[in-house]
């Protein structure tokens, strides 16, 4: 077989279809992006790699794209968020708490892709324990973004939005609870989308908020996307509490219908002040192309997105300090060297693995649910959450989609915000509401901004429309060329 010269600009469809036909075979293929991956390691994007791991993947799936038993993604490889537990690589959230951990079993997105033959190629660095917009927080290492080695890639996800970005690998999971997987797809330049709560099943995914997380897929394109997404989500009723019982669907099937008279719902509160200039140009110039390509812009108003902070930053600490509480030394992670006591032993141990961001975020979400402060706090972020998702369904009776920026600014300087957090939190203000409301939501490669960094167009569907969501980014990536640029040097 011979190897096409430049087989990491392949996009993922294409490269599909190029193992299909055995113009090139699934091992050749992972030893490319091996080999890329350890070229570029400065970019810290990868926790854990397995060389013999991902080639015996390959071998096999290199058997069945012979014998005619191949899956849809045959030899396709790919790396998955460190959040996602796997049997055969360690699993660490980003964390010192899980060093070294590995898990029995791959959690249910892993082992859907495996079952449509994609070759794992490692664990992707995040955030710890998926909390941040960074990816500064990793206990690790800090991710850098391609396109500037000086930035941040985003986070949560942002070794998995930085190593498509700089083409060490074709796709790779991510997670979004508030924002993590389109805030990085933005500031990276890819595409990323974070599908309905509760149509992919969140079993192995390590919890931050178990109300907000979903998994979903990044990669260059929302063709790719879709491919991705038809293998991810499905039912998991057996195992995931908040599982949808709806059947898997194929999310490409509408990639090509005509957007002509789609109502395009632009909210006020999304182009207010804090928005930069430059991420405004390229949204409006964005939408603009739209309009060619016979969209409505349709004025809506979504008037609790300021609220959408606060709801969040009390819900998503109050789940997470209940769900990391299962991190005590006792059955797993880490355990201090040195106590005197059990109690003594939980206290060193937590301090010791936990970084500052958990822990500031544990301990907000342990005052908001202690006794006294529920009703007044807790109670409240719900009551208001239910008012942020009405809000939406009143604005898609006038609209089908909504469109507007991903973040307010491009990717900024690594270190800028490490000392106030809140400014950190700021920059997912437009990402929040949707995911709070449980809609599904993306990024498309919009355009570039200061500095050249890439800005993206988030996209907002009703409930299950994913379908529908990427035709409209689909459409767009028809009649631009943003997702096809690429960081120099890669």
């Amino acid at each position: 077989m011979s190897l096409p010269t430049q087989l990491h600009d392949l996009t993922l469809v294409e490269l599909a279809q190029q193992l299909r036909a055995r113009k090139v075979s699934a091992v050749e293929t992972t030893q490319h992006f091996l080999a890329r991956a350890q070229t570029h390691s400065g970019l810290g994007s990868y926790l854990a790699m397995d060389e013999a791991v991902s080639l015996r993947q390959a071998q096999a799936a290199d058997a069945r794209l012979a014998n005619g038993s191949a899956g849809t993604l045959e030899g396709v490889p790919m790396a998955h968020k460190d959040i996602f537990v796997t049997k055969d690589f360690p699993t660490t959230a980003g964390s010192k708490m899980l060093a070294g951990y590995r898990s029995s079993f791959d959690s249910t997105v892993v082992n859907q892709l495996a079952q449509q033959g994609v070759v794992t190629l490692g664990k992707l660095n995040c955030d710890e324990f998926a909390m941040g917009s960074a990816n500064e927080n990793s206990a690790f290492q800090p991710v850098l973004n391609p396109w500037d080695r000086t930035r941040i890639p985003g986070g949560s996800s942002g070794g998995s939005a930085a190593a498509v970005a700089a083409r060490l690998v074709p796709a790779a999971t991510g997670t979004d609870t508030g924002g993590s997987i389109r805030q990085p797809a933005s500031f990276c330049g890819i595409t990323g989308i974070k599908p309905t709560y509760g149509r992919a099943s969140r079993y192995g995914m390590v919890a931050f908020a178990s109300s907000l997380d979903q998994a979903g897929p990044m990669a260059r394109s929302a063709e790719d996307c879709a491919l991705l997404l038809s293998a991810i989500c499905g039912p998991d009723l057996d195992r995931d509490s908040t599982s949808l019982d709806m059947p898997a669907e194929d999310y490409s099937r509408q990639l090509n219908d005509s957007i002509d008279g789609l109502r395009i719902g632009v909210p006020a509160e999304f182009f207010g002040e804090g928005l930069a200039p430059d991420v405004r140009a390229a949204v409006d110039a964005a939408l603009q192309e739209y309009t060619k390509l016979g969209a409505k812009l349709v004025p809506i108003s979504l008037p609790r997105t300021e609220l959408s902070i606060p709801v969040y930053y009390i819900i998503a600490p109050a789940e997470a300090s209940s769900n990391l509480s299962r991190f005590d030394g006792v059955k797993f992670g880490h355990r201090a060297a040195h106590y005197t006591d059990l109690v003594d032993m939980y206290k060193k141990t937590r301090a010791e693995g936990f970084g500052d961001e958990v822990k500031r975020r544990i301990m907000i979400g342990t005052y908001v649910l202690s006794h006294g402060y529920y009703d007044a706090y807790y109670l409240q972020a719900q009551k208001i959450r239910r008012m942020i998702a009405n809000d939406f369904q009143q604005a898609f009776q006038q609209c089908d989609v909504i469109a507007g920026p991903v973040a307010p600014t491009v990717a900024w300087k690594l270190g800028d915000k490490s000392a106030d957090p809140v400014a950190a939190y700021l920059a997912d203000i437009f990402t929040l509401s949707s995911s709070l409301a449980g809609l599904p939501g993306m990024s498309v490669p919009a355009g570039f901004g200061e500095a050249g960094m890439p800005v993206g167009l988030q996209l907002i569907g009703n409930y299950l429309q994913e379908a529908k969501l990427l035709n409209v980014a689909h459409r767009f990536q028809q009649a631009t060329d943003f997702h096809t640029r690429q960081p120099a040097g890669f």
